[in-house]
């Protein structure tokens, strides 16, 4: 009854009580039962009897009108919930309770969300494919043997295949586009600040490099749950007020014709794609042409190598610095990516911090040159297609050997690092049909317009529904 329903429909069911939320709730917990044994995307998950009790105190309650009101959430294991282990998919942290919950789980909360689980991660979050130690991969929903990318893997499989409404994942180096990408559905990286967060004091002089955000099966779908975590909070700095919120505000028909995009394709040729990832996207942006958006090739002086070097300095300082707060006892006992990072940031000097800091300004100041003439910039959501599920990442792209670990996700940092709000939207299959995403990006703090276009892309091309066969 409620496989093929909008959450706007199920929420709109329970508001008017023309379902319960045991019902929708036993819908969610039926699916996780008969599918998550294949995808391993739940990792974590409270007792059926507490998840149903909650589920009847929630019908027992006569204001039913909160936004997430009865829908059932896992969060990312590497977000604060009470009463739920928060174990980053790392054995030293298995037992590991916290005390108080993530800023947006409290948000989520608030707004009448039943929090029933964890999903799958990368382990201690660091790499693009979920993969861990403690629980194992998150297969993909289109080719169980598979990855679903990553770091935010378990959510984009646990929402593609309806396991849960939607679900949040943290995006540093693309950790929810990337996973998104792969499983046909949306995933948005925000500007830092418009979901508020939890900041260390101690990486004050490094950009904000992660930040919240959420994956779902229709942009619609993210402006719900959007609205329900964002605005101001004072425990936040940086966090900010938007002037609308994600649901109202909207594209006009009329103004279709006047949306101007840029395609960087491979950034003059110093990004490297698996064969069909960028004939996908291009095919992609022809039909968009062909619904009066203006589509320009661009050849930009994006400097890519000054990004990259950037990049590695403020993520090795950032991983580093957060590792160094997790009192892990005995560092070789984490992974080959993780003790890399560690190794790699300890040795950066404050030195090392301003030259990368200068780097970022030219870049900032070369991104906002092209969006002069542009409403987005787009770049591909993936450098290769889904890999074997038991790889801890790609060794190389066709047959050019990558330096680092995370070269095949280098095509993330452009909005990663400027802090460019970015949803990745579906774009099709390859001949193994394996799904693609393209990266929609848009100017900083131009988040409501960003979402904006995908609900207007997904209007055009409904692939909400095209459904995995699992």
């Amino acid at each position: 009854m409620l496989e093929n329903k909008k959450v706007s429909e199920i929420i709109k069911l329970i508001q008017t009580k023309q379902i319960s939320v045991k019902e929708v709730v036993e819908f969610y917990l039926a699916r996780i039962e008969k599918y998550n044994p294949k995808l391993n995307a739940i990792v974590l998950l409270k007792e059926t009897e507490k998840i149903l009790e909650e589920a009847k105190k929630k019908d027992n309650q006569q204001n039913k009108n909160k936004s997430l009101f009865g829908l059932p959430l896992a969060v990312k294991d590497l977000s604060d919930v009470v009463g739920i282990q928060t174990t980053y998919g790392f054995k030293g942290y298995k037992d590991y309770f916290p005390k108080k919950n993530s800023f947006f789980v409290d948000k989520l909360i608030e707004n009448g969300a039943i929090i029933i689980g964890k999903t799958n991660t990368a382990e201690l979050g660091v790499g693009g494919h979920t993969i861990n130690r403690l629980f194992g991969p998150t297969s993909n929903v289109y080719d169980l043997s598979k990855s679903s990318g990553g770091s935010s893997g378990g959510a984009s499989s646990a929402v593609a295949a309806q396991l849960i409404p939607f679900a949040d994942g943290t995006d540093q180096m693309g950790s929810c586009r990337n996973p998104a990408a792969y499983s046909n559905i949306y995933g948005f990286r925000p500007t830092p600040g418009v979901i508020a967060s939890a900041r260390s004091d101690n990486q004050k002089n490094i950009p904000i490099l992660t930040t919240p955000g959420f994956l779902s099966r229709t942009p619609d779908d993210m402006t719900i749950i959007l609205d329900s975590v964002t605005g101001k909070n004072n425990l936040d700095p940086y966090s900010l007020e938007l002037k609308s919120n994600f649901q109202n505000f909207e594209i006009k028909d009329s103004e279709i014709k006047n949306i101007k995009i840029g395609w960087l394709s491979d950034i003059n040729s110093n990004y490297k794609f698996e064969n069909e990832i960028l004939e996908i996207c291009e095919k992609k942006l022809s039909e968009l042409n062909k619904q009066n958006i203006k589509i320009d090739f661009l050849k930009s002086d994006i400097n890519t190598d000054e990004l990259w070097d950037s990049w590695l300095t403020f993520r090795s300082r950032s991983i580093f610095m957060d590792i160094g707060s997790m009192s892990i006892k005995d560092i070789n006992e984490m992974t080959f990516q993780a003790i890399w990072e560690y190794n790699r940031g300890k040795d950066i000097k404050d030195n090392d911090i301003d030259i990368a800091l200068e780097k970022r300004k030219k870049s900032i100041n070369d991104i906002n040159q092209i969006f002069k003439d542009y409403d987005f910039l787009a770049l591909p959501s993936a450098q290769v297609f889904p890999f074997k599920k038991e790889l801890n990442y790609p060794e190389k792209i066709n047959d050019f050997n990558l330096d680092t670990y995370h070269r095949w996700i280098e095509v993330f940092i452009l909005s990663s690092l400027l802090e460019l709000p970015t949803i990745t939207v579906p774009v099709g299959f390859n001949k193994n049909k394996l799904p693609m995403g393209m990266q929609i990006i848009g100017k900083k703090n131009d988040d409501l317009k960003v979402l904006a276009f995908a609900r207007k892309y997904e209007q055009m091309f409904n692939y909400s529904k095209i459904k995995p066969e699992i």
